[in-house]
């Protein structure tokens, strides 16, 4: 006999201005960014990828105006220098795995926050957002579909940590 698989449990909300900059980045449109098809990126031209901990949620954003910031649901966050090129080829990485997973991903209207261990990936894409969730455990030691994109989106989260770091440090 197995034993029941437990209740998911919600993520805390994330603080007002994070919860503001996560709808403003899930509704923008391309247009009024300047962002336009190209031949890296004719599909897709963002991606948020955000993670449930038990302490809140954690949001990456990259955009394909070279936007690339980390935001912790209780208020703080690192945006990212786009002009630096660790954290540029990082972004790229990522908005190039999203347009990869992009056939695999859902049409989607909502936008739902993940639960605690889980990631949920927001592909903002040019004819409308597309969406894919996925065990943190999952993702993390490639069972998941979508694994190559969480690895990619970590690349991102380093070099913006070792960018904070390092002007901590200046």
């Amino acid at each position: 006999m197995t034993a029941p698989t437990p209740a998911p449990t919600p993520v805390q909300p994330p603080a007002e201005t994070i919860y503001d900059l996560r709808t403003r980045a899930l509704t923008q449109s391309p247009e009024a960014l300047g962002i336009a098809p190209s031949t890296t990126h004719p599909t897709v031209w963002g991606v948020l990828m955000e993670t449930g901990y038990p302490e809140g949620l954690a949001t990456l954003q990259v955009l394909a105006d070279g936007t690339a910031s980390l935001h912790w649901g209780s208020g703080g966050g690192i945006v990212g220098d786009s002009r630096r090129l660790a954290v540029r080829e990082a972004a790229q990485a990522f908005l190039s795995a999203a347009q990869d997973h992009a056939a695999e991903a859902a049409p989607a209207e909502d936008h739902p926050l993940p639960e605690v261990g889980r990631v949920r990936f927001h592909l903002l894409a040019f004819d409308g957002p597309r969406g894919a969730e996925g065990g943190e455990a999952e993702l993390s030691d490639g069972r998941h579909p979508f694994s190559g994109l969480f690895y990619a989106g970590h690349g991102v989260i380093t070099q913006l940590i070792e960018l904070a770091e390092a002007e901590e440090a200046a």
